[in-house]
């Protein structure tokens, strides 16, 4: 494709109205499922029932691919005035890629999935059509309720994932892993993913306020490419698993959590070190006793986490009043916003 051709359109793109779909694709080396992928998300658009009709855009964001697959998205966005290929320079991970493709966004709803066609485009009508005819959800999560994959190395490290997500968050879905899934765009707005975040965007989702709902959705077992995830993923779930339910519980009130562990050791060390206290002074020797030194460890490392909670407390400040970050998120209603979609209103 010739510098001509790129810049009349992108101008092109530039001009035209911003579509009601943005549908999200992260692309690892999927050389091989490229053209099908596309032609099956652009069948399942153009023959989605849902009314009235929606327009789409597909944002295919190549996370550094190796094996030709920048080189063949280039030809096919060159060709499809709806395709849009957002090529990073190199592989920063499957959080980063999807958000670079909720940055480019542009549609009322956001649809995410994965490019190895284990995700059915066909559903995604069906997903939008219950955002479409439900004002009361805000994002539709999909539930591989038939999952076509290997029982032991798969499906068993997610369900206890799932399980253990669930419960620690409050947010219970059969199923995280599934990147089938479909958003107002308010919601992404409110979210940024870093590191390994994406398997947590239902959590963070209903940390910005969201109304979460989950359909069934198809599921196929994988017949070209090779998986990018192996069974370590599971240890890395839960390091994530912790930073979230930080985040989630204690993001704007950093003392209650550090403090609070500070208390819980510096309590039992002052005890000790009274109790030692009066044991000197009715003369009797302290000096060679192991307990002086758990009591002044013990004490110490309370404070330590008591002034670490007091510095979180003053960063948050910070942060907020900067205006990086809204601290909360309010709806409007009235005065042009009969269909909510005022969501995204922050102060």
């Amino acid at each position: 494709m010739t510098e001509t051709t790129t810049t009349a359109a992108t101008a092109s793109r530039t001009a035209a109205p911003p579509p009601d779909v943005s549908i999200v694709v992260p692309i690892y080396n999927e050389l091989d499922n490229l053209p099908d992928l596309i032609a099956r998300i652009e069948q399942a658009m153009r023959a989605a029932t849902v009314a009235p009709p929606l327009s789409f855009e597909l944002l295919a964001v190549d996370d550094g691919s190796t094996d030709g697959s920048r080189a063949r998205l280039r030809e096919m966005a060159a060709t499809r005035p709806w395709l849009r290929a957002i090529l990073l320079v190199r592989n920063y991970g499957q959080s980063s890629a999807l958000q670079a493709g909720f940055d480019a966004a542009r549609g009322r709803y956001v649809v995410t999935l994965d490019a190895d066609l284990q995700n059915e485009p066909q559903d995604i009508p069906l997903l939008l059509q219950r955002l479409e005819t439900d004002p009361d959800v805000d994002m539709v999560s999909g539930w591989r309720k038939n999952r076509q994959d290997a029982a032991v190395s798969r499906k068993l490290p997610s369900r206890i994932a799932n399980w253990l997500i669930s419960r620690s968050t409050g947010v219970h879905l059969h199923d995280y892993g599934c990147a089938l899934k479909a958003y107002r765009k308010p919601v992404i707005d409110r979210i940024r993913l870093y590191g390994e975040l994406h398997r947590f965007i239902p959590s963070l989702a209903r940390e910005a306020g969201a109304r979460i709902a989950e359909m069934p959705v198809r599921h196929h077992a994988r017949t070209r490419g090779t998986s990018k995830y192996g069974i370590d993923r599971t240890f890395r779930v839960i390091l994530d698993l912790i930073l979230v339910i930080f985040f989630m519980r204690y993001r704007q009130r950093p003392l209650h959590a550090f403090g609070g562990l500070g208390l819980w050791l510096a309590f039992p060390g002052t005890l000790i070190l009274m109790w030692l206290l009066l044991q000197k002074l009715l003369g009797h020797d302290i000096g060679g006793r192991p307990l002086l030194l758990a009591g002044v460890m013990l004490l110490l490392m309370g404070l330590q986490l008591i002034v670490a909670g007091l510095m979180g407390e003053l960063m948050v400040r910070v942060y907020h009043e900067a205006g990086s970050t809204p601290q909360f998120y309010a709806e409007e209603y009235g005065r042009d916003h009969g269909d909510g979609m005022s969501r995204n209103s922050s102060v």
